[in-house]
Formats: structure tokens, sequence, C-alpha cells
């Protein structure tokens, strides 16, 4: 093992759970399994229809049951496991298969979808049944304040300020799974780069960011992660 080990950040999108059975985020008609994007994914739809936007999370819910974690969520907490250095696993995802497959080091910056919190007190907490219109907060007994706990459309993305510090100090920046197109994780890699971060992107196809990376491996996540993750571990003599 290496005296000084670098600081890793690892950003991971759909790609890399699509292989374990979860929908990528949207289609190219611009529906999010066959709802229109600002209906199930912004606070003016919620408050518009939230039956249906109760609906729609609680079947993504119960749909997290049916999935494991794949060899690049397993590959990934493998990573973080044997890295001596600074790690963190930024994740776009709200499933959480990189928690089943070992991975601690996390931010789910996009939220989590078995969260849930309160519009009125803002309070958070583990969920792992349906929601509803009639949905009580423990905290503050509000009923029908309960919402998904993820970040919608307009709103701003969890723990960024740690994020973003983290982004000025990390010497490496890998991006696995990811369009390249929603702001701000797009701009992830401009920002590693410009502090002097090796960048590396992991794809099936090239992204609108993929210019911008010095490295690129392309390819279905569950064959390219664990070769990446082999050569990282083995270029700073980590067994």
């Amino acid at each position: 093992m290496t005296s000084a080990c670098p600081e890793m950040i690892v950003l991971t999108g759909a790609g890399v759970s699509a292989e374990s059975g979860i929908a990528t985020f949207r289609g190219t008609d611009g529906l999010w399994e066959g709802h229109r994007i600002e209906d199930v994914a912004s606070p003016e739809g919620f408050a518009r229809n939230p039956q249906l936007v109760h609906r729609f999370y609680n079947l993504r819910r119960a749909a997290l049951r049916t999935v494991q974690p794949n060899a690049a969520h397993t590959a990934l907490a493998r990573l973080e496991a044997a890295w001596p250095g600074p790690f963190l696993l930024v994740t776009q995802n709200v499933d959480d298969l990189h928690e089943r497959a070992g991975s601690r080091q996390l931010i789910h910056m996009h939220g989590e979808l078995r969260m849930v919190r309160c519009t009125e007190c803002s309070a958070s907490w583990r969920w792992e049944e349906d929601t509803s219109t009639h949905s009580r907060c423990p905290s503050c007994g509000h009923t029908g304040s309960v919402r998904p706990h993820i970040v919608w459309f307009g709103e701003m993305p969890t723990d960024m300020d740690r994020i973003l510090a983290r982004l000025r100090t990390c010497a490496i920046f890998v991006s696995i799974g990811t369009s390249g197109q929603v702001y701000p994780a797009a701009g992830f890699v401009d920002m590693a780069a410009r502090h002097g971060a090796r960048t590396i992107e992991v794809n099936l196809a090239g992204t609108a960011t993929s210019q911008t990376f010095h490295e690129r491996r392309t390819g279905p996540a569950t064959t390219t992660v664990p070769v990446l993750v082999d050569e990282l571990l083995k270029a700073h003599q980590i067994q």
C-alpha cells in the first residue's frame, strides 16, 4: 500500500442501476415511466395532484424489493472498503442498491426513495410502506404534509456544500452511468479538472461531457466498473 493515497470521488447515475432492472430517469419521449416529468417530479405537480405523486412513488418503492445490486455496485463497495485515502460516492440515484452492496461513504444528492419528509416541519425519516394524503408526520403530527424525500425539479440537491468542497480537493474523479445533461452534477467534472484531478468517465456511449474527461471507458457498467476498480487498486498497490 502506498503511504499517501489520493482522495477519490465517484459520481454515479442511472446507468449504474439499469442492469439491475431499474428504469433510467426518462425515456426518449420525455416521459418518466409514462408520466410527464412535471406531474411527478416537481413541487407544483405534487400540489396539483398529490394522489398521483404518492401512487407513483409507492410503486417505485415497491419495485425496489424486486431488484438486487449488480456487479458495478459491489465493485464500488469493494473499492471504498479497500481505498485507504479519502473516498466519497455521490449518486444521482434514489434507489438503495449502493447501500445494499456495502457502500457507506455515500451522498444521495437527489434524495432517497426509501425516505419521506414533512413539508410542514422538514423532518425526514426512513419509510418502507405506502404513503398517501392521509399520512401523518410523527414529528409535528400534521396530516397530509408527508412527501417523498426526493429532490424535484426546482429544488436544491442535498449536501451540495460538502460535495463542492470535496471536488476542490479530490485527486481522482470518476463518473459512471451519468448522462452529462443534468446540472449541477454535469458540472462536477469541470470543477474537479480545474483543481487538478484525474477524470475518468464510464458509460455505454459518449455523453454531453465526454470530451471534458481525461479518460473514457465504454461498455456496460457491470463489466467496465469491476475492471476499472481492479486497475485503480493495482495502480496504487492496494490488494
